[in-house]
């Protein structure tokens, strides 16, 4: 009965969460105006100014905040259990975001784990930070989750 209750509480939770993403995402949604110009821009008269001179430039390597390799987060505490990640940066940039550590010695723990893993991982490779938003349900986790990345991190700055 108590695995029934707590399966369909996780089922709730993800419902209501797949929701409010949809909602959020609707939201979030941004109107762009295809019009174009209908008359040429104005041109003006240049033959009584001196010539232009031509100015070399090199335009700056694309380059990321992050010291490429793979670094090692801490060891969080998360109720149940430690979280520890390891990122690894390409080109200046999170291209990955491992778990090393992570509670599941438990069930509940890896069913919940097992979504909320994925979604942090996703989000800090968007954000290309450990400022990311907590997961519905997984809260001590996701703590842990932005403590071990931002220890990682910060030996990459």
């Amino acid at each position: 009965m108590k695995k029934f209750i707590a399966s369909t509480t996780f089922i709730l939770a993800f419902a209501v969460f797949a929701v409010f993403q949809n909602a959020t995402a609707q939201s979030n949604l941004i109107a762009v105006d295809s019009a174009v110009p209908t008359t040429a821009p104005a041109t003006e008269d240049t033959s009584a100014l001196p010539p232009k001179k031509e100015i070399a430039t090199t335009a700056a390597p694309s380059e990321g905040k992050y010291k490429d390799g793979t670094y090692t987060g801490v060891s969080a505490y998360a109720y149940y259990g430690q979280v520890q990640v390891q990122v690894k940066i390409a080109n200046g940039k999170i291209a990955d975001v491992t778990f090393l550590d992570y509670p599941q010695d438990r069930g509940t723990s890896r069913q919940i784990n097992s979504y909320a893993m994925s979604q942090l991982t996703q989000e800090a490779i968007a954000a290309q930070s450990a400022n990311v938003n907590g997961v519905s349900g997984a809260s001590d986790t996701s703590e842990a989750f932005k403590q071990s990345l931002t220890s990682a991190l910060s030996q990459a700055a």
